[in-house]
C-alpha cells in the first residue's frame, strides 16, 4: 500500500505557479488575480475561503475579498458579479457555495463571465469539458485527475467505480475520467444503485464521493485497487482538542491494507482541491 499524499503533491505544482506568476508578473506588471464572494458566516465557508487566501499569498497572487451578510438580496448579488465580470483586474472569481436558501444558486452560477469561471460550474464551462474542449474544470475532480497523472497510476482500460453522481463531483469526474488522455471504463453508483459493494469490488479505481464516513468497507474493495477518497465529514472525537475530526467515505483502517494507492482524510483529495482553483486562476491569464 502506498499513500497518495496530497499535501505534497500540492506543494510540488505551487512551486511550478509560482515561477509561471512571477513571468506573468514581469511581463504585465501585475500577478494573476484572484477574488472571492462569500455570503454569510457558514464556518466551514469562512474556513476554506481563509485557505483560499492563504493559498494565494503563498504563490504571489493577489487575491481579494468580498464579504456579504446573509440577508443580501439575489439582485445585489449579481450586480457585484457583474462588477467582477468587468473588472480588467481581476482574472478569475469564485461565489462560495452554498448560499442562503433564498438565493438561486444555479441563477448566480450563470451570472459569472464563464472567462472567469476558475470553479468550472458554468454550463459553457461544463459543456466545454463534456467534449473534451478546453474550459475550467472544477476543482475536486481536476485535483483528483493531477493526484493520478503525479503518481503514474494507469487508468488507460481500467474500470473505474465512482460513488456519487454530483454535479460539482461524481458528474464531471465521470467524464474525465472516461476521455482518451485518462481513457477509463467508468460506472457511476449514486442511491438508486443496486448491487453496490460487488460493483465496488469490481474496481481497479474506486472513488468515494457521498459524504458518508465510513461507507467503504474492506469486503467492498479488491486487492491491489487505487482509492480516493473525496469525503470530508466531521464527527464528534474525544482525541481532538476541537471534539471533532474529519472523516472520510473509506473506513481508511481496514481498507488501506487491501489498496495498491489510497487517499488520507484529511490531506489527500482537500488540498488538490485548493490547489485546483489556483492552477484555473492561472490558465485564466495564460489562456487555454
Amino acid at each position: 500500500m502506498k499513500l497518495i499524499d496530497g499535501n505534497l503533491v500540492a506543494s510540488e505544482i505551487k512551486k511550478k505557479i509560482v515561477e509561471e506568476a512571477l513571468k506573468i508578473k514581469n511581463e504585465r506588471g501585475r500577478a494573476p488575480h484572484l477574488a472571492a464572494i462569500l455570503v454569510g458566516h457558514d464556518g466551514g465557508s469562512e474556513s476554506y475561503v481563509a485557505h483560499k487566501i492563504k493559498d494565494c499569498a503563498e504563490v504571489n497572487f493577489e487575491s481579494s475579498l468580498l464579504r456579504f451578510e446573509d440577508n443580501i438580496t439575489e439582485d445585489f448579488l449579481i450586480e457585484e458579479i457583474e462588477k467582477l465580470n468587468n473588472n480588467p483586474l481581476v482574472d478569475g472569481f469564485i461565489v462560495q457555495l452554498p448560499l442562503p436558501k433564498h438565493i438561486n444558486e444555479q441563477k448566480i452560477i450563470e451570472a459569472i463571465n464563464p472567462a472567469k469561471d476558475v470553479d468550472g460550474f458554468h454550463p459553457v464551462n461544463v459543456g466545454k469539458m463534456m467534449v473534451g474542449l478546453p474550459s475550467f474544470i472544477s476543482a475536486t475532480p481536476l485535483g483528483i485527475t493531477l493526484l493520478l497523472k503525479h503518481y503514474n497510476i494507469e487508468t488507460a482500460g481500467k474500470h473505474c467505480v465512482i460513488i456519487g453522481r454530483s454535479n460539482i463531483v461524481g458528474r464531471p469526474l465521470s467524464v474525465l475520467m472516461s476521455q482518451k488522455d485518462i481513457n477509463s471504463t467508468v460506472t457511476v453508483l449514486h442511491s438508486g444503485s443496486k448491487n453496490i459493494p460487488e460493483i465496488c469490488k469490481s474496481a481497479d479505481i474506486l472513488i468515494a464521493a457521498m459524504g458518508k464516513p465510513g461507507f467503504v468497507t474492506a469486503e467492498m474493495v479488491k486487492d491491489g485497487a487505487v482509492v480516493i477518497d473525496v469525503g470530508t465529514t466531521r464527527v464528534p472525537s474525544d482525541k481532538t482538542k476541537s471534539g471533532f475530526k474529519l472523516t472520510g467515505d473509506v473506513d481508511f483502517e481496514n481498507v488501506a491494507p487491501k489498496t495498491s494507492y489510497i487517499t488520507p482524510v484529511p490531506g489527500g483529495v482537500g488540498p488538490m482541491t485548493r490547489l485546483a482553483l489556483l492552477y484555473n486562476t492561472l490558465k485564466s491569464v495564460k489562456g487555454f
